[in-house]
């Protein structure tokens, strides 16, 4: 039996991750910081074998279910039952914290991916063969960097919003609480959480903005995140009563370019809804697939 035992998220982890995720090994090492400095109120842990050949994070979610975040095994070492060994003694953990449920999904607003990608087949073959019931598809898209668009259509937003008195702005870190703000009460405090803590933030904001039945000033009306999740865009977001003035395709234009200027040649767009939007506004495709799946804990 594999001895499974509590664990630092350290530069070990970081390059077994590196070795073991092979799809992301990019930013393998960017992950595993990101999953050890979630929110504050978050319980959370890292399990690995004594000589650090496979490793997992877990967490509880705020709905009080267990969460696998990411389970990485050296290639020189599958085949012998570590796996399943950490999967068990994330399972246990999950239990002491009160878990009823166990999940590979991603537990928002710190997480690895959306749930396995299916080109993990190892680790799909794993989790259904301990029990777990896929319940949910999710996916990404990718935009070629620098992003490629219609420069006319481009023009015509920042003109539409100039008429329309709309300003977009870079927001800097630590200097985010009134956009933050904002986000949570649009939207929720997952998303507030990743603004804040995104390597960019942009966002749109219009005096006389209009809300509630009346104008107020200096209201803001839409933004764009990236690098929540190590080098991928999002969240986004438009209030309902800005919509159809291109915020949305100008914030998200902007965010792809300083992602471009940062070195990256692709970006991930990562847990997508409207696919039709993203291929319109930078030719972004869909791309990665991931399976989500749960299990109730005995």
């Amino acid at each position: 039996m594999t001895d499974i035992v509590p664990a630092e998220a350290d530069g070990t982890l970081e390059r077994l991750a590196a070795a073991a995720l092979w799809a992301d090994a990019e930013d393998a090492a960017l992950v595993v910081r990101r999953l050890a400095t979630p929110p504050g109120d978050r319980a959370w842990t890292v399990l690995a074998t004594p000589d650090r050949d496979g490793a997992v994070f877990t967490s509880i979610g705020a709905d009080g279910a267990g969460h696998i975040d990411l389970i990485a095994v050296d290639p020189a070492a599958q085949g012998r039952g570590i796996g399943r060994a950490l999967v068990g003694a994330a399972e246990e953990w999950m239990r002491a914290h009160g878990a009823a449920e166990a999940r590979f999904a991603g537990n928002p607003p710190c997480y690895a991916w959306p749930g396995i990608d299916v080109r993990y087949t190892p680790a799909a073959c794993l989790a259904e063969s301990l029990g777990y019931e896929r319940y949910r598809v999710a996916w990404n898209m990718t935009a070629g960097l620098p992003a490629r668009y219609d420069e006319a259509e481009h023009e015509a937003d920042l003109a539409k919003l100039a008429a329309a008195g709309v300003t977009v702005a870079a927001a800097p870190a630590g200097e985010r609480a009134t956009v933050a703000a904002f986000v949570r009460e649009q939207w929720n405090d997952k998303w507030a959480w990743e603004a804040e803590q995104a390597t960019g933030l942009h966002y749109a904001f219009r005096d006389g903005a209009y809300r509630d039945g009346a104008f107020r000033d200096g209201e803001i009306l839409g933004f764009a995140a990236w690098g929540a999740r190590p080098l991928w865009f999002g969240p986004m977001g438009t209030a309902e009563a800005a919509r159809g003035l291109g915020v949305g395709r100008v914030l998200l234009r902007r965010c792809l370019a300083e992602q471009a200027a940062a070195g990256q040649t692709s970006a991930q767009i990562g847990w997508v809804g409207p696919l039709r939007f993203y291929s319109r506004a930078v030719g972004a495709r869909a791309e990665r697939v991931f399976w989500l799946y749960r299990r109730a804990l005995d």
